[in-house]
């Protein structure tokens, strides 16, 4: 039986809002006949299913032979998307675009070989204002068939003029191409292996780095160009948690659109993405000011009509706003006025469960565990770690590291002596199959496995011992990870001081507060 995230027609019909709803219905009275009330009957039942389930829609809907059903899905979907694009925003750049190629053509095909021409000498000018590549080079080309076909006499030179035109963007496209490609390829590669584990690691970066990035004049880079160079200086730092290097081109992404502040329209998914990736360097950063002003400044786009343009928006917007506001209580040191934000974070959870990717949810997973753990509620934290350690291990192979390394802790909070040795071998066979041991783990599961045969008067200098130890790591990049998912420090101030982690971050959030008005 297909499931919810399986059948396409049935993710279509549910990502509908009311209003397309209506004008499906519209559509569907205005252009079709009665052959196509089978298809109203389709949609109406998909749309009060909550879960797919292929037997139960034609038991209630005796009308539709099953022998019928491939068909009629196929048609009601074609209906769908045709109404879609009735209504689709007049705003968007891509459609408009499109629309004006598609009148291009069709006065070409009337023989009105003048007046496509001029269609196509707009749209390549609107085109070109809204850095709007490939719909250029598509005009060109459609421009060269007309003169190779037919004598326009439209100006002089024509074929020079569109020949060199059509090199310029060919080589734009091209650096595009190699740049894009080259930030695709390292985000996948953080994707499936988080950050660099070692020097090995560090120099098979550097290596596919430097052999891919193109040699590019900076002075003559358009939108997209510069775009993709900076996303791919910033992965590249990210990856080796260069994070000086990360917050420098997040900057310059975010930076390139405040300079042409159209794009945030045209492309607001990558403006979004920027944000969330320049918030995230303030964090990891531990620069509070900066953070905050980012944050504001994400928070003014996601309330502007450009915030809410469409569900693909509303949902990059939910997501990095509130893994940003979680963020914002961890360096407060206010896990439990976060705990807050967690049952409207699992309503869209819930009713985004179309359109979300499994990397997102075990992002919040780990989030939401981290707030309860440092609240001081450690059953609830080893919930939500158990939602991850439980799912498949196919991606984010750091994350699935570190849920296991807090679970741990958390039992080890909780006195279940019963679970510990068990789970100080499992934890560890993992990390070490995953290769993502580092020193600091190493440190960490030394003290655990050790803690058993301590007695609670020498417990207090084994935690000064280990962080002793693990302060003396915090300078090296290729430890930095394990302080950026789990905050071993303040856990161990915690226990030395006797104080939850919370009362911890607090006091070091209210110093560096003190420190910076001094």
């Amino acid at each position: 039986m297909p499931n919810r995230s399986t059948d396409t027609l049935f993710q279509l019909v549910k990502s509908l809002e009311k209003g397309e709803k209506r004008n499906f219905k519209l559509y569907v009275q205005r252009n079709s006949g009665n052959e196509d009330l089978k298809v109203v009957q389709l949609f109406d039942a998909l749309d009060k299913m909550d879960e797919y389930d292929e037997d139960s829609l034609l038991r209630k809907n005796p009308d539709i032979k099953k022998q019928q059903l491939s068909n009629i899905k196929a048609h009601l979907y074609k209906l769908i998307l045709s109404s879609l694009r009735l209504i689709e925003d007049r705003n968007n750049i891509d459609i408009l675009l499109h629309e004006q190629l598609d009148y291009a053509r069709i006065l070409y095909n009337k023989g009105l070989y003048h007046q496509s021409l001029r269609v196509l000498d707009r749209l390549k000018e609107t085109a070109k204002q809204h850095q709007q590549i490939t719909i250029q080079l598509q005009a060109v080309f459609f421009e060269k068939k007309i003169e190779a076909l037919h004598i326009t006499r439209s100006i002089e030179n024509r074929a020079e003029a569109l020949s060199k035109e059509s090199d310029g963007i060919s080589g734009h496209l091209g650096t595009i191409n190699k740049l894009s490609n080259l930030a695709l390829e390292l985000y996948s590669w953080y994707i499936k292996h988080g950050h660099a584990r070692d020097g090995k690691d560090v120099h098979a970066l550097k290596s596919f780095f430097e052999s891919n990035i193109p040699t590019v004049n900076k002075t003559d880079l358009g939108f997209y160009e510069r775009l993709y160079l900076y996303q791919s200086y910033c992965w590249f730092g990210f990856i080796q948690q260069d994070l000086l290097a990360y917050y420098r081109y997040t900057q310059k992404w975010v930076d390139l659109f405040e300079e042409m502040p159209i794009m945030k329209t045209i492309e607001a998914g990558q403006y979004i993405r920027g944000l969330h990736n320049l918030i995230s360097a303030h964090f990891n950063l531990n620069n509070y000011e900066k953070f905050d002003e980012a944050l504001n400044l994400f928070q003014i786009f996601a309330s502007s009509d450009n915030g809410s343009m469409n569900t693909n928006v509303k949902i990059q917007v939910f997501v990095y706003l509130h893994i940003a506001k979680i963020n914002k209580h961890f360096l407060e040191g206010t896990f439990t006025e976060g705990l807050q934000l967690v049952p409207y974070i699992e309503e869209m959870l819930h009713e985004y469960s179309l359109h979300l990717d499994r990397h997102r949810v075990l992002v919040f997973y780990y989030k939401i565990a981290c707030l309860y753990f440092g609240s001081g509620d450690n059953e609830r934290a080893i919930d939500y770690l158990n939602k991850i350690i439980n799912w498949k291990v196919d991606l984010r192979t750091d994350l699935q590291c570190y849920a296991r390394l807090l679970h741990l802790i958390a039992h080890f909070e909780l006195g279940n002596y019963d679970l510990l040795e068990y789970l100080i071998k499992s934890v560890y066979r993992f990390m070490a199959k995953m290769n993502n041991l580092s020193t600091a783990e190493e440190e960490v599961f030394k003290f655990v496995r050790k803690s058993f045969s301590l007695s609670p008067q020498k417990l207090v200098p084994a935690f000064k011992s280990l962080k002793e130890k693990l302060e003396k790591l915090q300078g090296n990049p290729l430890e930095s990870r394990s302080f950026m998912y789990l905050d071993i420090i303040a856990w161990l101030e915690s226990k030395i001081h006797r104080v939850p982690v919370q009362e911890v971050r607090k006091e070091i959030f209210m110093k560096s507060r003190r420190r910076r008005k001094e």
